[in-house]
């Protein structure tokens, strides 16, 4: 089976792992999922990403983090830019995610960033995703 929209697939399996209330995902890897779960890693919304090999394809072992009472960091995961239809934003007009509580995952040609990031560079791109 082809996956066209590799990032929708990669929130796609993310969110159904924490319906699941599994402790971990794998993902076949790709350099802009590998960029997405380490940002997902560096802002605390997953306990751990590491890129394994399986046979002889690469995959990305994402462990989903929860807190005391079974209840998952992640409350919501939104696609924005979609295949047939790209999000962008100039510098002036990068979301800010549920007041800074969220962040939004933004690609440019400095490479793949939080919305926080692209603030401090004051520059914009294609929103990719936002989570909160």
């Amino acid at each position: 089976m082809t996956v066209t929209d590799s990032i929708g697939d990669l929130l796609t399996r993310i969110r159904n792992a924490i319906r699941a209330k599994q402790e971990t995902v794998e993902i076949p890897s790709s350099n802009v999922k590998l960029r997405i779960a380490k940002i997902l890693f560096d802002e605390g919304f997953v306990s751990r990403c590491e890129e394994l090999t399986r046979g002889s394809k690469k995959v990305i072992k994402i462990t989903l983090k929860y807190r005391e009472n079974k209840k998952n960091i992640i409350s919501n995961i939104e696609r924005v830019s979609t295949p047939g239809r790209h999000m962008y934003v100039t510098k002036n007009r990068v979301p800010m995610v549920l007041r800074g509580f969220g962040i939004a995952i933004v690609s440019n040609s400095s490479g793949i960033m939080t919305d926080n990031e692209c603030r401090k560079l004051k520059i914009g791109g294609e929103i990719l995703c936002k989570i909160w």
